[in-house]
């Protein structure tokens, strides 16, 4: 049995924000951008990783979901408290210094970690927290 990744997503509160980001910043390309009973999904990947896809999706892609539901999504979100995502980078440095002339906030400058990696972190513009790492020796 093989089982690969093939989707993560990624709660944002302002998708057009977000593609500044993702897309601009970080270099993803954007594959797919769907609107739906007024929800919008955009599907955004590295031109390396083909069969891999990152969702940016509302923070609660449910359009049956309670108002309250919501509510408490979105100050989860504005709060920096839902799950983040780590990319692998070759080069941590230089990831570090493009990301960051975006004007992206800062969480972590470069740093050599004991667990074998060489990693930043940043947050995106809803809030979520994005680490960047490069094993050791690459």
């Amino acid at each position: 049995m093989d089982i690969r990744l093939s989707q993560c997503f990624i709660a944002v509160d302002d998708h057009d924000r977000a593609l500044g980001f993702y897309r601009d910043a970080l270099g993803l390309e954007v594959r797919n951008d769907v609107r739906f009973e007024g929800l919008r999904w955009v599907t955004l990947g590295s031109p390396s990783q083909p069969d891999v896809e990152i969702v940016l999706e509302p923070p609660t892609g449910d359009p049956n979901a309670s108002p309250a539901d919501k509510q408490a999504m979105a100050e989860l979100l504005a709060k920096g408290m839902l799950r983040g995502v780590i990319f692998s980078t070759d080069d941590c440095d230089a990831t570090f210094e493009r990301i960051q002339a975006s004007g992206a906030e800062v969480l972590q400058e470069p740093t050599d970690m004991p667990y074998g990696v060489r990693d930043c972190a940043f947050r995106d513009p809803a809030g979520n927290l994005l680490r960047f790492a490069q094993r050791s020796g690459t």
